[in-house]
């Protein structure tokens, strides 16, 4: 264990979205003037490279011109991230086992790896509407009676 703060590693595609864009969602979507926790709940916003430390103490700066209190996250190095142990992967989605049997999500990095194991651990986490399941049930290749199974849980 020892010294470690839980995160999430973003892959995204330059293409369709720019870490300025993921950093003003991290702005808007997250208060970060509470007091400092543990390191293990600290706010952080992790960086690769130079071009994106620049950005994000950037995007800092900008912010703490908008706030009274002052900004407690901290910006760092993202050279270093550890998978957490597979029992913490798609949590919610493991207590749904016939789900991952029908796709054929084994555990590992499968499950961590997987596009459609994530969206299905949110929607069955509470984390989206039945109208958004189905406008993208053709993207994720459902099988029938796992759409159904996900369907009746959001209903």
């Amino acid at each position: 264990m020892g010294d470690h703060t839980e995160a999430v590693d973003i892959e995204f595609d330059p293409k369709v979205t720019t870490y300025e864009k993921l950093l003003d969602f991290f702005w808007k979507n997250h208060d970060p003037t509470t007091s400092k926790c543990s390191r293990q709940y600290m706010s952080a916003i992790f960086y690769h490279g130079d071009e994106q430390k620049k950005t994000a103490l950037g995007s800092m700066e900008r912010e703490a011109k908008k706030r009274k209190k002052s900004i407690k996250t901290e910006i760092v190095s993202g050279d270093h991230f550890y998978e957490a142990e597979i029992y913490h992967q798609k949590y919610i989605l493991q207590k749904h086992a016939t789900i991952l049997d029908d796709l054929d999500i084994g555990p590992g990095s499968q499950l961590i790896r997987s596009y459609v194991a994530a969206r299905l651990n949110g929607y069955l986490g509470g984390y989206g509407k039945l109208k958004a399941f189905e406008a993208e049930i053709d993207d994720l290749g459902l099988p029938q009676n796992v759409e159904q199974y996900v369907r009746n849980r959001l209903k």
